[in-house]
């Protein structure tokens, strides 16, 4: 099949946290499996001055988006380690900027400008996509556009649609009088009457529903969003197209991400072989300057520091858990001020027992990942999680809040019958992460059933090979 995939992130070119991971792990699994895929993403400055080696493949071109004219070029590089083509949308007067997502006052004009881009570079191309996959808000506004502003293109007459809400927490709800600027003036009547009368234009509303086909990151989040609870507004919506949304889960890139071959890591090690992972241990304490102490359990936390990870919790139980057992942390992150306090203190109060980076860095998470003996995620929700299943690989079991993704993927390890793989909580509160620590700490005094543990996450299959099939079935429902 031929596929055009559209993001507003693509590791290593452009990433946030996990959309630009997926956006790059996806295509590369879907082009091992013999279909032609197209990644389209801005060219930011970052990409720039990372100094990425691009080619031009499409001179400029103008696309009239309201009032304005906008002028892009297109660039193409290869998606390391593959040949599958990233094409990159050149057009300082958006992308030039410090960030990814700026917060400036044209934002929509920044992304609407994306699909826009996208579907010009297909017309370049003479790429007559089978599937169009479009990602977060970012990228909503695609399916209408071809239902309307391309609809007179024969080279999109076949052409289904695909979104996927990794985060549905962020919709991309604009004015609406923004209609003109993000080139919809006359598809008025295709959007969602109720909400443009209330003046609202929301990018994630519109995409889903105009879209062939609706997948979220996990079968448990699929469920989550449809209630009221976690669907932040969108649940009916959702409910109402429930016969065409899917929960398919994330894998992982296990050629990145794989202790066995990792080339952050001092010494490699399998499931077969766990020494190497004692190693890390070391050289990871050694690298944040706490002690290294054999025998003693090192949590580790790698994440962007927001409400939605569940950091609130820690507040009362990571104070507790360092008075009152012998163990480290190691802390990496960044992001609301209120959490990234709370590690700065404990790692003054505890100098020997807790370090914290405030920032990110992708050899010290693969560091985390391999160094620490457990790891800290009490999402209040999660779509998916891409750490817990690092973690998992790694042999660093993961404590959790049973939700979304995270429920999916990991379970409450037994040591009567030996199986299971992690430690879960399911009311998300103090007294709920306090018995899961608890019951971590009393398992880690048995170190033979803790490598059973350690062993039944590493030998699970979590790749993309066995995700994308799913993928793929869903595309070939779709195909005509």
């Amino acid at each position: 099949m031929r596929i055009l995939f559209i993001s507003s992130e693509v590791a290593p070119f452009a990433k946030t946290g996990g959309l630009g991971d997926v956006s790059a792990a996806l295509p590369k699994a879907l082009a091992a499996e013999g279909h032609d895929v197209r990644v389209v993403v801005p060219y930011y400055r970052r990409v720039r001055e990372a100094g990425h080696a691009v080619e031009l493949v499409v001179p400029p071109l103008d696309v009239k988006l309201g009032r304005r004219i906008l002028r892009f070029s297109t660039l193409r590089a290869p998606l390391p380690g593959t040949t599958v083509p990233v094409y990159f949308v050149e057009c300082n007067q958006l992308y030039d900027r410090p960030s990814i997502y700026s917060g400036d006052g044209d934002e929509h004009v920044r992304f609407a400008f994306l699909g826009w881009a996208a579907l010009r570079i297909a017309q370049q191309l003479g790429f007559a996509p089978d599937i169009v996959h479009s990602n977060d808000w970012q990228a909503g506004l695609v399916p209408v556009a071809l239902r309307t502003v391309f609809a007179w293109d024969r080279l999109f007459a076949e052409t289904r649609t695909v979104l996927t809400i990794h985060n549905i927490g962020h919709q991309g709800t604009f004015a609406a009088d923004v209609l003109a600027d993000v080139g919809l003036a006359n598809a008025a009547d295709q959007l969602h009457q109720d909400e443009l009368r209330a003046g609202r234009l929301s990018f994630m509303l519109t995409g889903l529903l105009h879209a062939n086909a609706i997948t979220t990151v996990s079968p448990t989040y699929a469920r989550e969003i449809q209630t009221p609870e976690h669907g932040v507004g969108l649940d009916a919506y959702l409910r109402g197209r429930r016969d065409v949304l899917f929960g398919i889960l994330n894998g992982i890139d296990d050629e990145i991400w794989n202790p066995s071959r990792d080339a952050y890591l001092p010494t490699t090690y399998s499931a077969d072989d766990l020494s190497g992972k004692e190693d890390c241990k070391r050289a990871l304490l050694e690298s944040v300057g706490l002690p290294y102490r054999r025998g003693v359990p090192l949590f580790g936390i790698v994440s962007r520091l927001a409400w939605q990870k569940g950091f609130d919790l820690f507040f009362e139980v990571l104070p507790a858990l360092l008075r009152q057992h012998d163990a480290q942390l190691i802390v990496l992150g960044s992001g609301e001020k209120r959490y990234a306090d709370l590690f700065t203190h404990l790692a003054k109060v505890a100098p020997r027992k807790v370090a914290y980076r405030n920032a990110f860095s992708e050899p010290l998470a693969h560091l985390i990942e391999a160094g620490s003996d457990l790891f800290l995620m009490p999402s209040r929700y999660e779509p998916c999680g891409l750490n817990q299943l690092y973690s998992l690989a790694y042999g660093t079991p993961p404590i959790v809040h049973k939700t979304g993704g995270l429920a999916d993927t990991v379970r409450q390890f037994d040591p009567r019958t030996g199986r299971g793989n992690g430690f879960t909580f399911d009311h998300f509160d103090v007294r709920g992460l306090k018995w899961a620590i608890g019951n971590a700490l009393d398992l880690w005094q048995h170190r033979g059933v803790w490598r059973r543990l350690q062993e039944n996450g590493m030998r699970e299959d979590l790749s993309w090979r066995r995700r994308v099939k799913e993928y793929t079935a869903l595309y070939r429902k779709l195909v005509p």
